[in-house]
């Protein structure tokens, strides 16, 4: 079931076929999910945004239902494409599509180092700046922080391989730690795993992971040479913390940092609650 007044396009983008969910009516609000995400990730404060927003969240490329970058082998299982600064790319033609000349631009785990491209990159096309449990490649004040799926997902052929068939104990495993136990709402978890079952699916998603190299050293150079002039939020929870307002702090000029206690990685379905006040607050 859609939030209410919501509807789904599909709209070009960058070479893509983009799934985008949209409501409401006012200043856009762009929401970049991550993984193992969808659009749905920000089901619980769709609403309470679109009383004053219109609010575009779209599936990244090659997740859920968006279509993927094109195959450049199958026997490594390497894909072009999923590097931040396409998906940032990507962001901006979705924008042109809904004839929208900025937003606030929110991006959560690998949706944050696209979200913080775009503003580097594009700083005239993202009106305020919003980056929540996610890190920014190498930059310093992360310390030695490192989930030990990144390594597993970034190998190739691997992970698809050993967790095809067992889709659905991977991803819950994932929403279980990410809400300290909580879990997510079934309609959402199943949407989910469903986004995320299959091989094609997994080597799409771990394809964001293998492209880690360059995308870092595109956050890398775009942090030696530019600045974030927009104000900026940094929120973090369990497990990142504070690391990514620490990466933040040096080389943003307007920037605010809140940690949510209680509040496990998935903080948009963990603690709606306490997520939606801060962007109410930050977005007017």
């Amino acid at each position: 079931m859609l939030p209410a007044g919501t509807s789904l396009r599909r709209v070009t983008t960058n070479g893509i076929e983009t799934n985008v969910a949209i409501t409401g009516t006012g200043p856009a609000v762009l929401l970049l999910h991550g993984f193992p995400h969808t659009w749905r990730l920000w089901s619980e404060i769709i609403p309470g945004l679109a009383e004053h927003h219109r609010v575009i969240t779209p599936d990244l490329r090659g997740l859920g239902a968006s279509d993927g970058s094109r195959e450049l082998g199958v026997s490594g299982g390497a894909v072009d494409g999923y590097d931040a600064g396409t998906l940032a790319a990507d962001a901006e033609a979705l924008l042109d599509a809904l004839g929208e000349p900025s937003a606030t631009v929110v991006g959560i785990d690998l949706g944050a180092p696209v979200a913080f491209l775009l503003a580097m990159r594009r700083p005239g096309r993202v009106r305020r700046l919003v980056l929540m449990e996610a890190l920014l490649g190498r930059l310093p004040g992360a310390g030695d922080f490192q989930p030990w799926w990144f390594g597993f997902h970034s190998v190739p052929g691997l992970a698809e391989t050993v967790l095809t068939g067992h889709e659905a104990e991977y991803i819950d495993w994932f929403l279980t730690a990410g809400t300290q136990g909580r879990g997510v709402p079934r309609p959402v978890r199943d949407a989910f795993v469903s986004a995320y079952t299959g091989s094609d699916a997994l080597r799409r998603a771990f394809s964001h992971y293998r492209a880690a190299p360059v995308s870092a050293r595109q956050i890398h150079e775009a942090a030696d040479t530019h600045r974030l002039t927009m104000p900026t939020m940094a929120i973090g929870a369990y497990p990142v913390g504070d690391r990514l307002e620490r990466q933040l702090r040096p080389i943003t000029d307007d920037l605010t940092g809140h940690t949510i206690d209680d509040c496990g990685h998935i903080i948009p379905l963990d603690r709606p609650d306490a997520l939606l006040p801060l962007l109410l607050a930050f977005t007017r």
